[in-house]
């Protein structure tokens, strides 16, 4: 296909209550739209990378500007017939998975499209429904986190995941685990203890018989995470560790996990995300599509994902209901009682993004038009 435009958006989805982690709080999620254009039909993709360089060192700032500046002047106006291909052509930049997920994710739902197939069957999956869990991020007392997982688990949840940092993390599993003792549960860390420092609390979780640990060191390693976990019978799950295949290639080998957690953002997109889903699926590791709080463009991206064959644990895919009163897209996202999604009333199944709801949510955007005299593109258009 060749694309004829593309544009990129930041936009600010505004929460219902602030979401709380190791990282601190956000009132509202930032996140990045990217649509591309080939003979009249849009493919919309998205990357939420957070306000500001926390969860990784990127920042909807920073990949909203690395998309207009340099990834999609590469790529509009040009022929390109597969995912493999967009990607070779920004890979002489370093890094910014995010941003390259955002135009590589827009890529793929313009290709089905295209093709007059849903996203899901283009990716390789074969049920239009995905199995979701339930997360709760540090509330401001255990009983009102008490009073969430009761209802999770009235309503079978088929797991919980809690968030925990220092301060908030033995005292608060301790109560969870005392009042609802078969839920299947999982922390997430979010990469804030320290193996040396605080061995002791890592060693303390092994009591509540947790499903997982998520990444509970830092971001950049994965060393350090092996050493882990040969102390613990717990399995450990990477997050931030894995940015890419071969990451995820040097984490099973040295034996730093036995789950992974794909997010498209993180990874750099869908084509990676397939990688690691077939490494997982043949070294027998557990795995599972993450969410960053998206958009229903973003989530309905990564529920398409998460229906390969290969992920088995419950994804972080949420009904707009928990977090926004409105979706920048314009579609509800639904999860039923049973903690189904279906993916039938999502882009790019079935309708199109509300522009009047991304037009209201937008902070920036930029249009880009081929140029008469090169192949790197033009802004046209800037706000």
């Amino acid at each position: 296909m060749r694309i004829r435009l593309a544009e990129v958006r930041r936009i600010a989805m505004p929460l219902k209550r602030p979401w709380r982690t190791a990282y601190g709080q956000d009132a509202a999620i930032h996140s990045v739209l990217v649509r591309l254009n080939s003979d009249g039909v849009d493919g919309w993709g998205e990357a939420c990378p957070l306000y500001a360089p926390t969860y990784s060192p990127e920042s909807a700032v920073s990949v909203y500007e690395t998309c207009r500046e340099f990834f999609l002047p590469r790529v509009v106006g040009r022929e390109i017939g597969t995912a493999s291909e967009l990607m070779d052509s920004l890979s002489v930049y370093r890094g910014n998975p995010f941003a390259k997920a955002a135009v590589e994710s827009a890529w793929w739902a313009l290709d089905s499209r295209l093709r007059g197939v849903p996203l899901y069957e283009a990716l390789g999956g074969s049920a239009s429904k995905v199995i979701c869990g339930e997360d709760f991020g540090i509330e401001e007392s255990i009983d009102d986190l008490l009073e969430l997982v009761e209802c999770a688990v009235e309503r079978r949840a088929p797991r919980i995941k809690l968030k925990v940092k220092h301060q908030w993390d033995v005292e608060v599993l301790r109560a969870v685990r005392s009042a609802f003792p078969r839920a299947v549960l999982h922390v997430d860390c979010n990469a804030c203890y320290d193996l040396h420092n605080d061995w002791c609390i890592l060693k303390e979780f092994e009591r509540f018989e947790l499903a997982m640990i998520e990444q509970p060191l830092a971001d950049t390693d994965i060393v350090e995470h092996a050493k882990l976990q040969s102390r613990i019978r717990t399995p450990i799950c990477l997050d931030e560790s894995i940015k890419s295949p071969r990451d995820f290639r040097i984490a099973l080998e040295i034996g730093a996990c036995c789950a992974v957690n794909v997010k498209p953002g993180r990874v750099g997109g869908l084509h990676q995300a397939l990688q690691i889903h077939d490494m997982a699926r043949r070294a027998g590791v557990t795995a599972w599509v993450g969410g960053m709080l998206e958009s229903s463009i973003g989530a309905s991206i990564c529920a398409s994902l998460a229906t390969l064959p290969g992920f088995t644990y419950p994804a972080d895919i949420f009904p707009t209901g928990k977090f926004y009163t409105r979706d920048a897209g314009g579609v509800e996202v639904r999860v039923d009682a049973g903690y189904v999604l279906d993916l039938k009333g999502l882009w790019p199944v079935a309708s199109d993004p509300n522009i009047e709801c991304i037009d209201e949510m937008t902070v920036a955007k930029t249009v880009l038009m081929p140029s008469a005299c090169c192949n790197d593109g033009d802004r046209s258009a800037e706000d």
